[in-house]
């Protein structure tokens, strides 16, 4: 049944329902590795190995997805994601060694990929004339639900223990399995183009993506200049440029590098590495501040029940701003509100810089970061969905969402090291360290927010010309 979504229709809040779920599985992570660490009696490195296998999984995962939602079976394929990631929560949840865990946490790496895939969807049966209103409010809603999923770990692991968390991930997806199935338009998209899928360019992809992204995460654990660190950062270079060549000889590949040359879709994911590795930043170090002790310097406290809240109102900015840019684009125009958002963004993180000793100033720093994070967010996915053809907008997107994740993993790497190589005198993150990985991520936002506005000006002269 190949219907066209109308405004009495249910779709819109499902796929947004989909995204949800896909944050609330994302957030099981930062908050709960002291704890899996104590469970699995294993240090805190070997326990940060949650965080990176499920990366890994979702950087490889999510181009893949993002071709196959260009196809004709686009329900079919969020139903099989959602049903891994419900299987992936089950073993998370009921893991009786680390090594059973750890794959629990591959499979639940594909939250990262169900949006391009609902994106897709919304692209094909939602009316064209709140078809980017749609796109823009899936793509905010991954990164607000965090903003709720962390107080929701750190409540249910605070009450009970780290593996209910992951039972509440599961039957959160699997709620979302049923709404998904009665709502989303069945059987095959017949206006879908179909090709033959580009295996070579997705094998490529996932060993050159997967060996930059592991080079970033254990690097600082490494050494930036170990033989290992160099070798596998050389090889993924090495791969990556094969994958680019293959992909520009291909006339269907698994990402159309073609559509970097448009403009907008080039800001867009220039926007998406510089503002991931700020916004993980600001969300990682606020949350290491909040639980750190006060003998630190600078800790709050805070116990794992109360600080997954400190995150909570991100989720409110970005959604209030995803609400207001709806109404500003109408009046000035989409592309204004990516460089608004990067510099709101900015004015955030030299908050955080500058005044994060008491805890009302790290809630109020993530308010703005919110409000700046839901207009520039909203703006990448709408500036690419305008700037390619349909049949391109699932690999597009998707591509810009494994460009958040690499911004992600630079942040949680520079990050690390930083706070290695200024240790405070228990092994903890020294002040100093602290101070100066908020600054980084506040230099990252003014800087891609001086360069927007520059091309704003730039493309406004050029417009009167």
């Amino acid at each position: 049944m190949n219907r066209t979504a109308t405004a009495r229709n249910p779709l819109v809040p499902t796929l947004v329902f989909a995204a949800l779920a896909t944050a609330i599985v994302s957030s099981l992570g930062m908050l709960l590795v002291p704890s899996i660490s104590q469970r699995f009696d294993v240090d805190v490195a070997t326990a940060q190995w949650m965080l990176t296998v499920n990366l890994l999984a979702g950087a490889v995962a999510t181009p893949i997805m993002g071709r196959l939602s260009d196809g004709p079976h686009k329900k079919r394929l969020l139903l099989a994601s959602l049903a891994t990631m419900f299987v992936g929560s089950v073993m998370a949840a009921a893991a009786p060694t680390f090594g059973v865990f750890l794959a629990g946490r591959v499979l639940q790496g594909l939250s990262y990929g169900i949006v391009p895939v609902t994106i897709a969807i919304a692209r094909r049966y939602v009316p064209p004339e709140h078809a980017q209103n749609t796109i823009s409010t899936l793509s905010v809603t991954v990164a607000s639900g965090i903003g709720i999923g962390y107080p929701l770990t750190g409540i249910i692991a605070g009450i009970f223990d780290y593996s209910f968390a992951f039972w509440f991930g599961a039957v959160f997806v699997l709620a979302t399995i049923f709404v998904v199935w009665k709502v989303v338009p069945s059987g095959p998209d017949g206006r879908a183009e179909q090709h033959p899928f580009d295996f070579a360019g997705s094998c490529l992809l996932a060993v050159g993506l997967g060996s930059l992204l592991l080079t970033i995460s254990e690097g600082p654990k490494w050494g930036w200049v170990s033989g290992t660190t160099l070798a596998l950062a050389a090889f993924s270079i090495i791969v990556l440029a094969l994958w680019v060549r293959v992909e520009i000889r291909l006339d269907h590949p698994l990402i159309n590098l073609r559509t970097l040359k448009q403009g907008e879709v080039l800001l867009a994911n220039i926007s998406a590495i510089a503002l991931g590795a700020a916004l993980y930043i600001a969300m990682s170090v606020s949350s290491l501040v909040a639980q750190a002790d006060t003998a630190t310097g600078y800790g709050l406290s805070l116990p794992v029940f109360w600080a997954g809240f400190v995150i909570f109102p991100l989720s409110v900015g970005s959604l209030a701003a995803n609400r207001t840019v709806r109404v500003l684009a109408k009046r000035v125009g989409m592309q204004v509100m990516l460089p608004v958002g990067a510099i709101i963004m900015a004015a955030a993180g030299t908050m955080l810089w500058l005044l994060h000793a008491e805890l009302w100033e790290i809630l109020l720093s993530m308010l703005v970061f919110g409000i700046g994070m839901g207009a520039s967010y909203a703006a990448m996915p709408a500036l690419i969905a305008r700037s390619v053809a349909t049949q391109e907008l699932g690999s597009s997107v998707s591509f810009n969402q494994v460009l958040r994740t690499v911004g992600s993993s630079f942040g949680t790497a520079i990050s690390a090291a930083i706070i290695a190589t200024h240790p405070g005198l228990n092994g903890e993150a020294s002040p100093e360290s602290i101070d100066m990985t908020f600054l980084l991520g506040a230099l990252l936002c003014i800087g891609l927010g001086v360069a927007l506005l520059a091309d704003s000006a730039r493309r406004q002269e050029k417009w009167k010309r």
